[in-house]
């Protein structure tokens, strides 16, 4: 029989066993209660990086660009293929294609004569140009029609002149260096190569590229003129924005009808075999997939179908209603944009109506993203009634996922709440300050940054068209940081914010939305498994890593963020 003493005893033997269990069991609940991202308390790793970001600020911008260049950017969610290429590029490429250059107007112009074989000649053997042209092989031997070429096509050396803003300079260059929209078809593989190439240079991992394939006006134009439009009707009451027909869900599913009867689309596969033959041709111009691949095979790209706004309804219907049946149909083309500028007449007087094609229209297919550029106005540039309303309507009518630019929004009907609504909703906006400052003359303390972050509205840095603007992502970088004194982590959180708005498919790897302290249990940080980043997933992390390209993108960009912390000084 065990007396009491003998109990005690025993119980004295096991004591360092039973504190050792206690101790560990605390551990496991401590750990297991930990955040799994470091924005509420920063690691080593990340007070490293705000160090260095703090020396390299105070030594000047050149430094801050050298820091910001290595540092993980996640994706550029709003780029116009044609607006990213440099003006030299295409030189380059009209030389090849025996094109010639208008020297007074400084422009590009097709030459019938010329023979389009996408191979550089780079000589003055092309074919004979029209009269009052010269050969763009010629320009490489004139260094000063070159660089009025290279100032033409893109915002270099561009100073405001009375009755020519810079508003009116960026839109012009497009249809100086591309007068037949259709070099695209051409170069479009080299384009994307290039501008994936620039991406890997700065640590991009993803692009969403906006594109309009260069069959699209012509087929748009074509089949909305057979389509034509409903007629007011007599005594009908016309909305206060103007014609009110063509916005009811009847008409318009009768016109989608009529479209599709037309054989609409046969035109979306064409346009859809084009963007996948660009993708193709940047894959072999990269050797993806072989030993010796170039860099920029690890930038993803997908495409945003870019509907053209400022024409007559009917076109802008069809070509909106072609991007909503490739966005349905290919994977490669994850959504859909309006562009063109937004103070364009037509764009301005039918803006509320292509807000109600595009409600219809996301009825029909609602797995299509949309974004919209909205609020790319200033005042001064439109009337007062003109900056109130276009950000909401894209939102609440147009179903806009995010929103491109949103510089008016202060000037919208209750201005100062929206970006509250947006942030609850969490609408993106996507933030291009150097396209802001160049179109608009907004910047500094004018642009509405301020207010999106205070109203924890979630935003990503972008670049819009980084080849007119003649910049690139980490300028953009550099001037969040100097113009509205953003630190190390407030860009971090633009980079995961771009990647968890990205039009990836698949679940989020953070478990709230713009919330980036937890992810997913399964991947969640733990002394036994994984490091976010550091360390391989767990087989059930994997599972959904696999299952996910949004998750995969999200644990991809915290791997190049360990990395970068690690070895940053």
């Amino acid at each position: 029989m065990t007396t009491a003493q003998d109990e005690g005893r025993s119980a004295k033997r096991y004591l360092p066993e039973i504190v050792l269990v206690l101790l560990f069991a605390a551990v496991v609940v401590a750990v297991s209660l930990m955040p799994d991202s470091s924005t509420v308390a920063p690691t080593n790793g990340e007070r490293r990086a705000v160090q260095a970001f703090t020396d390299a600020e105070a030594l000047g911008e050149p430094e801050l660009y050298a820091l910001l260049r290595d540092m993980p950017k996640g994706g550029d969610l709003h780029m116009h293929l044609s607006g990213a290429v440099y003006a030299e590029t295409f030189i380059r490429d009209a030389a090849a294609d025996g094109m010639c250059v208008d020297p007074k107007a400084l422009s590009l112009v097709s030459n019938p004569a010329g023979a389009k074989t996408g191979v550089a000649k780079q000589s003055t053997s092309a074919p004979p140009c029209p009269k009052d042209t010269v050969p763009a092989a010629s320009v490489f031997a004139h260094q000063n029609l070159y660089d009025q070429l290279v100032d033409s096509f893109s915002m270099r050396s561009y100073f405001p002149a009375p009755g020519f803003s810079g508003h009116d300079q960026f839109f012009a260059t497009f249809d100086r260096f591309d007068p037949t929209h259709d070099m695209g078809v051409r170069h479009g593989g080299e384009w994307l190569d290039e501008v994936a190439s620039r991406a890997a240079a700065q640590n991009e991992q993803y692009l969403e590229v906006m594109q309009t394939p260069s069959t699209a006006t012509g087929a748009s134009f074509r089949l909305g003129g057979e389509l034509g439009w409903p007629a007011t009707p007599p005594g009908a009451t016309v909305d206060p924005l103007g014609d009110a027909t063509g916005t009811s869900f009847a008409e318009l599913s009768a016109l989608r009808t009529k479209l599709l009867a037309s054989g609409l689309r046969d035109e979306s596969t064409r346009e859809q075999q084009e963007l996948e033959t660009d993708l193709a041709d940047r894959n072999r111009i990269e050797r993806c997939g072989q030993p010796h691949a170039a860099p920029a095979c690890s930038v993803k790209v997908r495409f945003v179908y870019q509907v053209l706004r400022a024409f007559p309804p009917q076109v802008v219907f069809a070509q909106t209603l072609i991007g909503f049946e490739i966005a349905n149909a290919d994977p490669n083309v994850v959504g859909l944009n309006f562009v063109q500028p937004e103070d364009a007449i037509l764009a301005m007087s039918e803006y509320n109506r292509q807000m109600h094609m595009l409600d219809y229209l996301h009825s029909v297919y609602p797995r299509v993203h949309i974004s919209l550029h909205a609020g790319e106005l200033a005042l001064g540039l439109v009337p007062p009634s003109g900056l109130n309303f276009h950000i909401r309507e894209a939102i609440e009518l147009g179903h806009a996922e995010r929103i491109g630019h949103g510089v008016d929004v202060l000037e919208e009907k209750d201005g100062q709440y929206l970006p509250r609504m947006m942030a609850k909703r969490h609408i993106m906006v996507e933030i291009n300050l150097t396209s802001n400052d160049v179109i608009l003359g907004v910047k500094g303390d004018e642009h509405p940054l301020a207010a999106y972050l205070a109203a924890g509205t979630p935003v990503a840095l972008s670049t819009d068209d980084e080849g007119v603007s003649r910049i690139d992502l980490t300028h953009e970088y550099v001037r969040a940081a100097v113009e509205h004194h953003l630190g190390y982590l407030d860009l971090k959180a633009m980079a995961r914010t771009s990647m968890e708005h990205s039009f990836l498919p698949g679940e989020s790897l953070w478990v709230r939305r713009d919330v980036f302290t937890r992810v997913k249990p399964a991947c969640a940080v733990r002394w036994w498994g994984p490091r976010l980043g550091v360390k391989p997933p767990t087989q059930a992390c994997q599972a959904i890593l696999n299952s996910s390209e949004r998750a995969a993108a999200e644990w991809e960009l915290e791997r190049r963020f360990a990395v970068f912390e690690r070895n940053v000084h």
